[in-house]
């Protein structure tokens, strides 16, 4: 194997000029005057917004943070140009089966902290030794440590490619796949490249990844489901700011997401106050205000808030290319032939807008929970239900 191909350790070690550079700007944080109050109905509020940008300066231990993150063992790896971050860490157990974690936007490998314990080392948290897992956590290219970003790398299918040749590096012929939002895209497409390799695809939050398609009307739904429709149509409508932007013109705002930290703040806490628990008020109480600050960090850090929008256009672009091929060949994609899905099962949590018959027309997912907390980052949310629904999916697949 090559320098190229290497499985290289990792340590993260921000340089203190960055971090006095953090600190600085967020001193000199120039505010808007005008304030529609405290409303989220036009974005952000500026009070909460000022609370916890003063908390980031103040009270937040990047160190401690960093140094937990170092804790965990860590490796990047380069694929066709593009350097590819990953914790890996293996079973207490020996023979254990290996698991792929993807995250989505805006998230990175720190979503999946408070679960990679659980899943390891089971024993430790009352769990049976036999739910162990070898646990890889890759970051999507242009995301958190997987910077700096190569054009063409938001084309999902190619990030499918390289985490199946990331898990052939590793060793591991056969595999389960966890997955939410834009990384449920990716589980999807490894399933299709490497069907073999593949031993089950679990997952969440995936609506919220596919914002594609009309309304849909909500008297052909009952009870939850019809509340998910109207959540989904209100998404649609009036959701999607963001991902037009990231996906039409991601120089533009990469600009504000790279100079400003509140503005990289701003746009991420928004989502986490939009797509988690609507039970729960604010985005920090919903998750560990820590582990979303962290989160914030590395894209900060390493740009990866500019390098994620034109990961999103790079992906949009690929798709376009897709239909149009699709079109010029005179049939869409049910003309497209795929091998037969894997074991596949989803947990929709209470802010998801994940429909079964929508999702599993046919009745062919035998596996489907539904929890009534919880939103589209679980395993912040609520790791103990999260867990808990992978280890049951993944029991019979052993």
């Amino acid at each position: 194997m090559d320098d190229n191909t290497a499985i290289r350790p990792y340590r993260l070690d921000i340089p203190q000029s960055d971090l006095d550079d953090l600190h600085d700007r967020l001193r000199r944080t120039r505010w808007p005057d005008f304030s529609a109050g405290s409303d989220w109905s036009r974005g952000v509020p500026p009070d909460y917004l000022h609370g916890l940008a003063d908390y980031w300066l103040d009270g937040f231990d990047w160190r401690a943070q960093e140094a937990r993150l170092n804790e965990i063992p860590q490796f990047v790896t380069t694929v066709d140009g593009q350097d590819v971050h990953f914790f890996h860490v293996r079973a207490a157990e020996p023979g254990a089966m290996p698991l792929v974690l993807t995250h989505g936007w805006p998230s990175s490998s720190v979503e999946f902290l408070q679960v990679i314990g659980p899943l390891t080392d089971p024993k430790a948290s009352g769990g049976e030794s036999a739910d162990a897992f070898d646990v890889v956590v890759p970051t999507l290219p242009g995301y958190g440590l997987s910077t700096p970003f190569h054009a063409g790398w938001g084309n999902l299918f190619q990030v499918a490619q390289a985490w199946t040749e990331l898990m052939r590096r590793l060793g591991y012929d056969r595999y389960g796949l966890q997955a939410t939002d834009a990384g449920a895209g990716v589980a999807g497409m490894v399933a299709m490249v490497a069907p073999q390799q593949v031993i089950g695809m679990h997952l969440t939050g995936t609506a919220a990844g596919t914002p594609f398609g009309p309304p849909l009307d909500p008297d052909d739904f009952e009870g939850e489901d019809r509340d998910r429709i109207v959540r989904f149509n209100e998404y649609r409508d009036d959701g999607l700011g963001y991902f037009q932007l990231q996906a039409t013109r991601p120089q533009t705002i990469a600009y504000a997401l790279t100079d400003s930290p509140v503005g990289q703040l701003a746009w991420i806490v928004e989502k986490f106050h939009e797509w988690t628990d609507p039970a729960v008020e604010l985005p920090d109480e919903a998750v560990d205000r820590d582990q979303l600050l962290t989160n914030v960090s590395l894209s900060w850090f390493r740009q990866a808030g500019a390098t994620s929008a034109h990961g999103t256009y790079e992906g949009i672009q690929a798709w376009k290319q897709m239909m149009a091929q699709a079109g010029d060949s005179g049939h869409g994609s049910e003309g497209w032939e795929s091998p037969e899905a894997p074991p596949t099962g989803y947990a929709v949590f209470a802010a998801d807008t994940t429909v079964r018959s929508l999702a599993d027309p046919a009745g062919e997912i035998a596996h489907w929970s539904n929890f009534d907390r919880g939103g589209h980052f679980p395993a912040m949310e609520v790791p103990d239900l999260w867990v808990d629904d992978v280890r049951e999916f993944y029991r019979p697949l052993r």
